[in-house]
This record gives C-alpha cells, structure tokens and sequence, in this order.
C-alpha cells in the first residue's frame, strides 16, 4: 500500500523531471550537431587550402624545374670567351657593378693570376678584382701597409696582400655566429689561420710573419682594430640581419682607418627594382636607393666617396642571368629570393 502511494505521489515528479532532462539533453544534441557541422566546414576550408599549396607547391617544382632547363639550354648556346678581348688602354673598373666588360680586360686576368686563379666570368673574381685594384690604385698595397679584412672566410686576398709587404689582420665571425649563419658550411667562414695559407701565393715564412687571424663581430667592432691603411670584405655585410645594420657596419669600418685610409667593400645588389628587397634575415639585397644613401651618409661624416654608378649592358654576357643549380661561368648575374642581383662596391676614404 505504501509503495502504490508513492508510485501515485513521485509519478507527476518524475514526469516534470523526465521533461527536463529530455529538454537538456535534445538542447545538447542540438548544439553538438550545430557545432559538427561548424566543424565539418572548418575541415572544408583546411582541405581547400591544403590542395592549393600542394598546387602552388608543385607550380614551383615546376617553375623551378623549367628554370633548370632552360638555364641549361642557354648555357649549352653561351660563347664564354677564354682570353681577354679589349686591349690595357681601355677603361676598367670605372663602375660600380659587376660587369662583362671588367671581365674582358687583361687587367681582370692579371690579377686573377696573383691570385693563383683561372680568369672565370664569376662575380666573386669581380669582387676580388676589384678590392684589389682600388685599394692598388690609391697606394695601400704597399710594404709596410697596415690592412684589416672582415669576414675573410678563406679568401686568398690576406696571401696577395702579405706577399705584396702588408701586414694583415685577417678577422671573421665568432664561431657561433658562423654557424648559425651557414657561413661555416658554405667554405665562407675561416676558423684558424691555417685555412687562409695559400703557399702557392706567398711562401709560409712570409705568411706567418705578416698575417694574424682574430674573431670579430661586424656589428659590433673592436675598439682595438684602430690605425689600419685600409680595409676590405667581400660580400659580407649584407649578411648582417637587415639593411640598416649593413650601411652602419660601413660607416663604422672608418673608425678603423688612419687618416688617408682607405676602405673597400662589396655586396649584394638588386638589377629587379629600386623599390622591393629583401630587407632582413641571413641575406639581405641592398638596392640603388640604398647604396646612395650610403654615399650620403658617408660624405656627411666627411669621408670621400666615390660616386655609386651601376654599369650599362654592353655585352652579351651582362644580359645572361644565372639560375639554380648555378653554373659558375658565366655567373655576373643570378636569380637570389626572387630577383635579378649582382655584385657592387663602393670604394671609402678617410680624410685628415
């Protein structure tokens, strides 16, 4: 009797909470059906943008691919002339880029010689060829000249300079920071004195005499690296993280010079526009506009500068542009993250 008193007291209970329990739970299903197809739409988009970067991606294979080939092509159709075409009356290095016409004069293969190497139509020659000769031209490379290179890697030019009289302070990236830049893998970083010993150039009595080696951060320069004759790098700074830093590494390389010393460097430099760069990380591109502001900057501190002038396309060589893998040779021009670069320099002295 009791248990039918409660069945007839707790079934109108039951049945208010049986309803609201249902209500919850159809408002659950309802909004877990809601949120699936929220879910379902979001897997939509992914798989679109998944299909349209492995599209994009495979575009590239095949930009990459063709680029390849017909890098190949052209390279199987270029006469590379083997022998110096213009005569020592013509002018040579009167510009600032690297150019065919540098190449073809027998100075360029005069001191590809001293250097102990084939006379290649390579922009990283040029670069040398051209530290070499403004720094001869305005009498550093003298016995008893003093010289500081920066990220000399395993240049041959601390040999040239030490067989020529100079007494040399080779310096380059502390190891961390090769490292972390890719230099150490690349054969651009040395880490002892041993690396930059090219007997075939100067004799190792000479050498030792004449070279050390050192660390140096080119952000931040050593007070002690004072009183030099002149110095140099070679398609360094624009490794330096951004464009600003590599414009102040040049300013700052004066206060390294004697009065009358001479600084000689060269970069990276973008033929595709005076607008759109690479600005920032491992290598940076610097653009007309930026090598002028560098004149600029540079002659309102007092220094003499020479004018930054690009070459003109004369020659057939000029208009050819290397693409990966490079060639090598011909290499003035190459296609770097997207554009059309070669090498400039731009040549520093320090008056009074």
């Amino acid at each position: 009797m009791v248990k039918a008193a409660l069945k007839v007291i707790g079934r109108p209970i039951w049945k208010r909470m049986q309803f609201r329990i249902n209500a919850a739970i159809d408002g659950r299903i309802e909004r877990d059906r809601a949120e699936i197809e929220r879910l379902k739409q979001v897997i939509v988009g992914l798989q679109k943008m998944v299909e349209s970067l492995y599209l994009e991606r495979g575009c590239e294979s095949e930009h990459f691919d063709l680029d390849k080939r017909i890098a190949h092509a052209i390279g199987q159709r270029i006469f590379v002339p083997s022998d110096p075409v213009f005569d020592d009356q013509a002018p040579f290095m009167q510009y600032s880029t690297c150019s065919a016409a540098d190449m073809l004069h027998p100075e360029h293969a005069r001191i590809c010689a001293m250097l102990g190497l084939p006379p290649m139509y390579q922009r990283k020659f040029w670069e040398w060829t051209y530290i070499i000769h403004h720094l001869n031209r305005l009498g550093m490379l003298k016995p008893g000249r003093r010289g500081l290179g920066f990220g000399v890697g395993q240049e041959r030019l601390p040999a040239l300079f030490a067989k020529l009289g100079c007494s040399i302070v080779a310096t380059d990236a502390p190891p961390e920071i090769g490292q972390s830049s890719g230099w150490s893998q690349t054969g651009q970083h040395s880490s002892a004195l041993d690396e930059l010993r090219f007997p075939a150039i100067v004799a190792d009595k000479i050498f030792d005499r004449s070279v050390t080696h050192q660390y140096c951060d080119m952000n931040a320069i050593a007070p002690s690296l004072r009183d030099f004759d002149f110095n140099w790098s070679s398609c360094c700074f624009e490794h330096l993280g951004n464009l600003e830093a590599g414009l102040q590494f040049v300013i700052n390389s004066m206060d390294t010079l004697k009065p009358g010393g001479v600084a000689v460097h060269t970069t990276e430099y973008n033929l595709s526009s005076n607008d759109d760069t690479s600005r920032e990380g491992g290598t940076v591109i610097y653009r007309k506009r930026d090598m002028e502001e560098l004149v600029t900057r540079l002659r309102d501190r007092g220094y003499e500068v020479e004018t930054f002038a690009p070459a003109p396309h004369a020659h057939a060589l000029d208009f050819h542009v290397d693409a990966p893998p490079y060639s090598n040779n011909p290499h003035l021009k190459l296609r770097l993250a997207g554009y059309t670069t070669t090498s400039a320099g731009i040549c520093v002295r320090r008056i009074g």
